[in-house]
């Protein structure tokens, strides 16, 4: 379901009419919609709790960012931001969809939102509890961030229980195929990685020449089944058939969202089969 209900999330970070709801705003600069935006559903946050949530992005970072950008727009305004240019940049991806079918999958897709279990997942908790949209393509992005959000606080945690940490989780990335261009951006330093990257080879985890091993992809594999099962009781609440409808409704949605995320995206996110 991850693969379905990610691409209607990633909208807002990849289309040109979030940007631009973002810039209306105030918040001029890729990364200031980025910050203000996501961390929006914790107020007017310092750096602290989004150097915790956020996990892969290197704290000056995020320091530059906050709480500086609150003072371009509040995170009120961040929120109406993020979700109108979520809302457009869908109403252009799916505008050959019948309403029926848009309304009955932000139906299934609250349904499965409302039944995540919050309990310790920060980022899942302060998504479920902003108001329901008022149009089926605002309460389906909403609910599509909220399942994300927590799918994200569960695979956090899986990563640390696994005990790695951000820029170890990144340089193992790298070494698995992700494009490093999209994940040296997130501002540690080249000390860092190398230091990293020097950590995975002690543990086993990469070779001297900075190839992965078999035991890393087996206990990475282990961190993605500890994240799926953790992330599973909405579609265990939503039952089979509620889940299958819901895939198929997604189907054509997620397909026309995913052409908007780039190769190699830090998402990690998967084609679709077939």
């Amino acid at each position: 379901m991850w693969t379905h209900f990610e691409p209607v999330h990633a909208v807002t970070y990849f289309h040109p009419r979030a940007r631009a709801a973002y810039e209306a705003v105030g918040l001029r600069g890729y990364w200031r919609g980025y910050f203000a935006g996501r961390s929006a559903p914790l107020g007017a946050t310092e750096a602290a709790p989004v150097i915790a949530t956020f996990f892969t992005f290197a704290p000056p970072m995020v320091t530059r960012a906050l709480p500086a950008v609150w003072r371009l727009a509040t995170p009120q305004e961040a929120l109406r931001a993020r979700l109108t240019g979520a809302v457009q940049a869908l109403a252009e991806l799916t505008y050959e969809l019948p309403e029926t079918h848009l309304v009955e999958a932000a139906d299934l897709l609250e349904d499965a939102a409302g039944a995540a279990q919050t309990a310790g997942r920060v980022l899942g908790a302060v998504n479920a509890a902003l108001p329901i949209g008022e149009y089926p393509l605002a309460r389906m992005w909403q609910a599509a961030t909220t399942l994300r959000e927590h799918r994200g606080d569960g695979h956090v945690a899986a990563l640390v229980a696994a005990g790695l940490d951000p820029v170890e989780t990144l340089a193992w990335k790298v070494a698995v195929g992700m494009s490093p261009q999209n994940l040296l951006g997130r501002g540690w330093s080249e000390e860092q990685w190398h230091a990293a990257r020097e950590r995975l080879v002690q543990r086993g985890w990469l070779t001297p020449d900075g190839t992965a091993t078999e035991q890393s992809r087996a206990a990475f594999q282990a961190v993605e089944d500890a994240t799926d099962r953790a992330a599973a009781h909405p579609w265990q609440a939503l039952g089979a058939d509620g889940t299958d409808r819901l895939r198929e409704l997604l189907e054509p949605i997620a397909r026309s969202c995913h052409t908007l995320i780039p190769a190699g995206s830090p998402i990690g996110l998967p084609a679709l089969p077939g």
